[in-house]
């Protein structure tokens, strides 16, 4: 019977891994930018705008969250 020893030594340094951590909360923070400002120029048109362009009001959560997130 074999045996098979592995070991995984990770190149990460503590400076790459703060890197990472600060370019995810940018990346983050960059996304509900555009969550917050979507939901707020479509919450503030009017119930006729709205309908113009095909959205309910009940969909502008939605819509904002798509525009952030995607699907």
């Amino acid at each position: 019977m074999a045996y098979v020893a592995s070991h995984r030594v990770s190149h990460v340094s503590l400076g790459d891994h703060a890197a990472n951590l600060i370019a995810a909360f940018r990346q983050a923070r960059a996304r509900r930018a555009v969550y917050a400002n979507t939901l707020g120029e479509l919450s503030a048109m009017t119930d006729r705008d709205l309908a113009d362009i095909g959205i309910a009001r009940d969909q502008i959560a939605d819509i904002a969250h798509e525009a952030a997130y995607g699907k």
